[in-house]
């Protein structure tokens, strides 16, 4: 695990601290937009072989870091593992997403529930050991889990929902069971971080991409305080390094403040806010990442370039007068479409690189 990183603004920019251009790395960046990643999905048969072969899994988080300068490799899984460790059988249908076997909606389901023996996720730690020594140094690991009320929706929806019913009717009917499946749920992503961390991850990143289908208070009570509940107990460090926490709600630029108030120490921010506002919010207290729209990606080279450019504008010059730093990670506000074709993502990244150049020579 020695290897020294031979590029680290990913992680110099999570801790605020200065870096030659703004780095960019792309929420679901390996994965059914490359032709190279259809290939091996091919080869493995199917998403779930693909997840759990140590082989695969590294070969597919590696493609996009052979086509662009990206700052960061993220871990290739899924965020469902969790659940699927936790018993209730886990099905990826061809063109229809994520199935499970077992929905929990009731007092018997929800007593069934416990934190899984993490020896049932081997096959994700293996994998960000078989990464982190793949890379050789060449940029950072990010590890990753679903939210514990992403979690949780998909859980008690049985898979994706378009109007989150029986969650939201769990939710309100009996806020009990909720409140016990988030517990365990927070629980289990905690250890699940904390051992991708010992296993090699160099960041982790919680996604919790339903928190902004709840209400104002709800969202406080059931989503925001069980990620509270994981970052009080994700390690800060891990053999003498330093280890940055990216917190991304969906939908969440109304509750900034609070969010970033959780205890992480990166802010991830969909295309719905404004950066240049966000980081005049949060001052210094974390950094923010985000937040292209992905759908900009369907356009013409030029006007990736542009759109690339007035995200890095509207977060602003990288120092402030009092010579405060104001971290920034270039993302997009949600994971890159599938349909998206290959050579944007390479007009984005030079925008992003030769821009941000730019703005830190321009002062």
């Amino acid at each position: 695990m020695s290897v020294p990183l031979h590029n680290d603004t990913f992680l110099r920019a999570c801790l605020r601290q200065p870096t030659d251009y703004t780095p960019v790395w792309l929420m679901r960046q390996a994965g059914r937009y490359l032709p190279e990643y259809r290939a091996t999905r091919a080869q493995a048969g199917s998403f779930m072989g693909l997840a759990t072969n140590v082989d695969y899994a590294t070969e597919v988080t590696l493609q996009p870091l052979e086509r662009y300068a990206l700052d960061a490799a993220i871990l290739f899984s899924d965020i469902l593992t969790v659940p699927d460790a936790m018993g209730l059988g886990l099905s990826f249908q061809q063109g229809e997403g994520p199935k499970f076997a077992k929905v929990v909606r009731d007092e018997a389901a929800v007593a069934e529930l416990a934190v899984p023996d993490m020896d049932k996720l081997r096959y994700v730690f293996d994998a960000v050991t078989s990464i982190r020594k793949a890379l050789q140094g060449r940029v950072p690991l990010i590890g990753f889990s679903g939210s514990p009320w992403t979690l949780a929706c998909y859980m008690v929806e049985g898979g994706g929902s378009d109007d989150y019913r029986h969650v939201k009717s769990l939710m309100y009917a009996r806020p009990d069971l909720m409140h016990r499946i988030l517990q365990v749920n927070a629980d289990a992503v905690a250890q699940y971080l904390n051992t991708q961390i010992e296993a090699g991850a160099q960041a982790v990143m919680i996604f919790d991409s339903w928190g902004g289908v709840l209400a104002d208070g709800q969202f406080q009570e059931f989503s925001l305080a069980y990620s509270r509940r994981v970052l009080a107990q994700v390690k800060t460090e891990h053999e003498g390094q330093r280890i940055p926490r990216i917190l991304f709600t969906k939908g969440g630029a109304l509750w900034l403040d609070e969010i970033a108030a959780a205890g992480s120490d990166v802010v991830g921010l969909d295309w719905t806010a404004n950066l240049g506002r966000a980081r005049a919010q949060v001052q210094d207290r974390v950094a923010l990442q985000g937040n292209l729209d992905p759908n900009v990606l369907f356009a013409p080279p030029e006007a990736i370039a542009a759109q690339a450019r007035a995200v890095l504008d509207s977060f602003g010059p990288p120092q402030r007068a009092d010579g405060g730093w104001g971290g920034h990670v270039f993302n997009l506000g949600h994971g890159i479409s599938q349909h998206t074709p290959p050579e944007s993502v390479t007009a984005l990244v030079e925008a992003v690189h030769s821009h941000s150049r730019r703005l830190r020579q321009a002062r």
